[in-house]
């Protein structure tokens, strides 16, 4: 990483973008300049770089002027928007929105997964849905020791999942019901405090949510595994930050818990936590603010005799999202794979 790059945050202010500008820092990621772009209310906001002080900037064409890296975290319309305007401008986009997942063009990266998928970038690079990423990173192990017949997973997703607003709401929430007052929702449909709802997003036709369909088809995309089959019930918690996962795997053959623990154990990104006399095992608090997804409760499933049961929590800001996006990045630089390719 001799080199330095220009780069450019989308999306600065929010709970994403702080973390990218986070681990832009600590990583010491090769920053040659750095811009931060946001909506109209958040232009003139400082956040802090290396002890500088930097003024978020409006979102406009000129705006990508001599950038060669956007980390985007906005939302699928700004990002739709303004993406192919940063490719335009000379730019690679980092996409943590859900607008260019599914593009047969732009590839879908977990860089523990499928490191080799981002050399075939034509300008945008998309991070997978922070439940994807998770659990991709803990089953993409096992199945390339024994290919995975059939996955079904259960999420219990935190408020962090829907931004820094709806994690204020919480607490705002709790302190209200604690006081016996009115819990009021306006982030999320429901207030979350106490209580549990299956997640927001839109209801399909087959009854999946958009959630729910983003892990069934992110995940054969990113295994390069179009008939996978998995089914998902995702589930939004009253937790402030970290998603957790209870993830049943179904194998050709039986599948020795011993092995699948001494993987794990030894796989990049992961972090096996477990203490069964004291019946500990991964959870939500414990997994927020670090870089590794637990995992742990790795049993055999009592029911079918080629079947693992594990349980994950892991940070939905960090590896779920903003640090995903950052080793994606790192990936670019170390294989000289940033610049856009250009068309003969």
């Amino acid at each position: 990483m001799s080199q330095s790059y220009r780069v450019a945050i989308l999306g600065a202010t929010g709970a994403v973008g702080t973390e990218l500008l986070s681990l832009l820092e600590s990583r010491n990621f090769p920053v040659a300049s750095l811009k931060l772009l946001a909506s109209p209310r958040s232009v003139g906001k400082t956040l802090t770089f290396k002890g500088e002080a930097l003024t978020v900037e409006p979102l406009s064409e000129q705006a990508f002027a001599n950038v060669d890296l956007v980390l985007a975290s906005a939302g699928g319309s700004l990002s739709r928007q303004w993406a192919p305007k940063a490719v335009e401008a000379g730019a690679v986009v980092i996409d943590n929105s859900s607008a260019f997942r599914m593009d047969s063009q732009v590839p879908l990266v977990v860089p523990e997964v499928n490191a080799q998928a981002a050399a075939h970038h034509a300008g945008i690079i998309a991070n997978p849905n922070c439940t994807t990423i998770l659990m991709s990173l803990v089953t993409w192990p096992l199945h390339q020791v024994q290919p995975i017949q059939r996955l079904v997973v259960s999420t219990y997703q935190s408020a962090s999942g829907a931004g820094a607003r709806a994690m204020e709401e919480v607490k705002q929430q709790a302190q209200a019901i604690l006081n016996g007052e009115e819990a009021i929702a306006e982030v999320l449909p429901y207030p979350l405090a106490f209580n549990l709802f299956p997640h927001n997003s839109r209801l399909t036709e087959a009854g999946y949510c958009e959630e729910e369909m983003k892990m069934l088809n992110e995940t054969r995309k990113i295994f390069g595994v179009e008939n996978l089959r998995i089914t998902a019930t995702c589930v939004r918690v009253p937790v402030l930050r970290a998603h957790s996962e209870a993830i049943n795997l179904e194998f050709e053959r039986p599948f020795d818990v011993a092995q699948a623990r001494a993987i794990l154990s030894q796989s990049p990104g992961v972090r096996l936590v477990e203490d069964w006399q004291a019946n500990y095992f991964p959870m939500p608090i414990e997994a927020s603010g670090q870089d590794d997804v637990l995992v742990g409760r790795i049993r055999q499933d009592l029911s079918h005799p080629c079947g693992l049961e594990l349980w994950l929590s892991g940070d939905q800001i960090r590896k779920g999202a903003a640090l995903n996006a950052i080793q994606i990045a790192e990936l670019l630089v170390a294989k000289r794979w940033l610049a856009v390719p250009t068309l003969a």
